[in-house]
Order: structure tokens, then C-alpha cells, then sequence
């Protein structure tokens, strides 16, 4: 890790100064995706565990790797309870995210999961924690453990105010793909999508949370529009949507190089 580069405990205090923050989601369960993009630069990748195959053995792997790489790993919980944020923070998890939050009363949950001090997180002598040395174990952690809420149905849409002044939510997620089916599955009339993810972000902004989204390329103009808007925290893609990308460029390539090899005349 570059010494001039930032810590990953740093990653709570950027993601809330609304710094400039590259991520990806990372679905193989295995160390060396994460190393390579740590290594890279990326400042955080989000482990999948909600729509991809890791255990708790895998995770615990991955988050030493994106320790050792420099970047800050954060786990996409597949269950929203304190067990499965407790477990994540312990083996090394510089914070969650949490999909389908919906209500007040989750964001609050969450916070309460991941915090120590005004909450029930227990206490664990762990990676988390560097296994006990880390100076004021508790509030130290609690001053870098980030807490992410997913913004994906309809419903969160009412309440979005009441989310994002939920003390100790970092950040929303615009989790525009479930969002949009959300909306398409309502019987009452409802925004449209672009125009939920533009109250969202309003509204988030204005409560001091900090906002990102996923996208396929930074120079499209869905990557542009969200920018304008105030998303600071961008995801692109994901791990195997860049090996899917780079083979395939590698495939064109031969094929363009070896068009008309081995050809008879």
C-alpha cells in the first residue's frame, strides 16, 4: 500500500466528506479479484454475499485480502440481523450494507448491529479489532465502521426523510435495478424512476448523507447524470462483469489478428 494512499479506516470519514470514492461489487468468492483491485486503487470493494456464494470462511479470506491490498471492504449482507452485521464487522469489514431498508426502524436496527457505544454490537477480540490492540477498542471502531442503507422499494420512497436522519446511517445506496421493479409492480400511481432517484438523492444530501450508485462505465451518461445529482460514492460494474470485458476484448483482438492465419489459399 502506497504510503501517500489513504488507510481503509479512513473510508467512513471520505465516504461522509463526499469525497470522490471508487468501488466495485465483487462476486467470485475468492482472495485474488479483491487484491487486484486493491492493488490497483480501487478505494473499496463490496462484497456480494446477498446475490453471490460466500460463506463466512470466504469472507473472513477476502476481507484479510482487501486488508492487505489497501482498500476498504465492505459486506453487502445477505440477512438483515445482528448476527450477519456482527460476523462481517468482527472478521475485518470496514462496514455493511443492507438491502431493503424500508423504514426508520431498520436504519435504526442497523446502526444499533454495527455500533458499540448506543447500540449492542459485541464485543469481540478480533480482526475487527485487531485482535484487542486497537487503542480504545470500541469508540475507535465505531469511528470507522460505516453503515449503508439500500434504497430499493417503493415503499422506503414515503420515508426516505425519516431514513436519512437516522443518526449513524453514512450513507443510501441507490439500488435502482430492484427500485425500478418495485415501482413497475405498483398497482397506485408512483414516480418515475428517475425522478425517485432524484428525490432520494435530494432529500439524502440535504440530511447529510452521503450517496452511491452502480454503473456499467464512468463515461456514460448515466454515470454523468448521477455525478450532476450529487452520487460521490460510484461503483462500476463489478468483478466478473471486467473479466467478461477484458476477455472479450482479447477475443476480438485475436480474432481481428489471426483473420485469414492458417488459411489455404
Amino acid at each position: 500500500m502506497s504510503e501517500n494512499r489513504p488507510h481503509p479506516r479512513e473510508f467512513r470519514a471520505r465516504l461522509v466528506r463526499g469525497e470522490p470514492l471508487l468501488g466495485t461489487f465483487m462476486k467470485v468468492p475468492a482472495t485474488q479479484n479483491t487484491e487486484v483491485l486493491g492493488m490497483l486503487g480501487f478505494d473499496f470493494v463490496v462484497l456480494d454475499e446477498e446475490h453471490a456464494p460466500w460463506t463466512r470462511a470466504t469472507l473472513d479470506q477476502s476481507l484479510l485480502a482487501a486488508r492487505a491490498a489497501g482498500t476498504a471492504g465492505i459486506v453487502r449482507i445477505a440477512r438483515p440481523d445482528a448476527a450477519s452485521v456482527l460476523s462481517v464487522l468482527d472478521d475485518g469489514a470496514i462496514g455493511v450494507m443492507c438491502p431493503h431498508v424500508d423504514s426508520a426502524e431498520k436504519a435504526r436496527n442497523l446502526v444499533s448491529w454495527a455500533k458499540y457505544h448506543g447500540g449492542m454490537r459485541g464485543a469481540g477480540v478480533s480482526r475487527g479489532c485487531d485482535y484487542g490492540a486497537l487503542p480504545d477498542m470500541t469508540r475507535t471502531a465505531d469511528s470507522f465502521t460505516t453503515v449503508i442503507c439500500m434504497i430499493e422499494d417503493r415503499q422506503a420512497l414515503d420515508v426516505i426523510d425519516d431514513i436519512s436522519k437516522v443518526e449513524g446511517v453514512d450513507a443510501m445506496f441507490l439500488g435502482r435495478g430492484d427500485l425500478g421493479l418495485s415501482l413497475s409492480n405498483a398497482s397506485d400511481p408512483v414516480p418515475a424512476l428517475a425522478d425517485a432517484v432524484e428525490n432520494v438523492v435530494h432529500i439524502a444530501k440535504a440530511n447529510g448523507k452521503a450517496v452511491s450508485a452502480v454503473v456499467q462505465s464512468m463515461k456514460s451518461d448515466e454515470a454523468k447524470w448521477l455525478i450532476d445529482l450529487g452520487v460521490t460514492a460510484m461503483m462500476v460494474a463489478q468483478d466478473l462483469a471486467f473479466m467478461r470485458q477484458a476477455a472479450s476484448a482479447a477475443l476480438n483482438d485475436f480474432n481481428e489478428v489471426m483473420k485469414g492465419v492458417g488459411q489455404t489459399p
